[in-house]
């Protein structure tokens, strides 16, 4: 069977609704969180897929978690080798660190449900799924464009909302693995002046959370699946 590996960068950021199309592609799915011993010994090469999800992080923060220039080095000969790669939120940054871009704190906090816009030239790309669909943001770093790959996405102040490089690199800014999954709850607790700062309440966003997050999910599952059926 084939392997999907999850790297988790806090308990409260897992794979949500994105674990049932990649089981529904015969992986077989494990996790690894990076506080975990064993995290610094693995060849990020081996899976036959590899998923990091986010973190309140950043990528520039490696003297606060020296971690990350490790899963930096190992993640960069994974995607030398084109072995299929995706990243969300932080893990996208991840990517595009590894890639060659800098990674850097955006001009302002994007937190809540409102749709990307997505490029003519990614009309037919997985990402179609998602168009005109309210998703959730939750992040204020961003970054360069990588060498060699395609802006598929961007958002009213984010260009880079999501980008490939061929068919088996995908970085996603956003949340579309979010809407259905009980640990919402533990990022609203944890990070509430999140939300202020970007000037939203964090009742109304509990609000779209229980009215957009199902869309959202669909859109996002549908998306992951094509991506998936599409791997060299």
């Amino acid at each position: 069977m084939k392997t999907a590996l999850i790297i988790r960068h806090v308990p409260h950021e897992g794979v949500a609704g994105y674990r049932q199309p990649i089981e529904d592609a015969g992986y077989d799915v494990s996790r690894i969180d990076v506080t975990d011993p064993e995290f610094s010994t693995l060849d990020l090469r081996e899976p036959d897929l590899l998923i990091m999800m986010g973190g309140p992080m950043g990528v520039y923060e490696q003297d606060r978690h020296p971690w990350i220039s490790c899963q930096l080095r190992r993640l960069a000969q994974r995607l030398e080798a084109d072995r299929p790669t995706l990243g969300v939120c932080f893990g996208a940054q991840m990517m595009a660190s590894a890639l060659g871009a800098r990674v850097h704190p955006g001009p302002a906090k994007e937190v809540g449900f409102h749709p990307v816009q997505i490029h003519e030239h990614a009309a037919c790309s997985p990402l179609r799924h998602l168009h005109e669909v309210p998703v959730l943001h939750w992040h204020g770093d961003t970054f360069t464009r990588p060498a060699g790959v395609e802006i598929l996405a961007s958002s009213r102040l984010y260009e880079h909302q999501a980008f490939r490089r061929g068919r088996n690199l995908l970085a996603l800014q956003f949340h579309a693995e979010m809407g259905e999954d009980p640990r919402f709850d533990a990022w609203m607790e944890q990070w509430p002046e999140a939300v202020i700062e970007a000037g939203g309440c964090p009742r109304a966003l509990r609000r779209a959370h229980d009215e957009l997050g199902p869309g959202a999910v669909a859109a996002g599952r549908a998306a992951i699946a094509d991506w998936l059926t599409d791997l060299n």
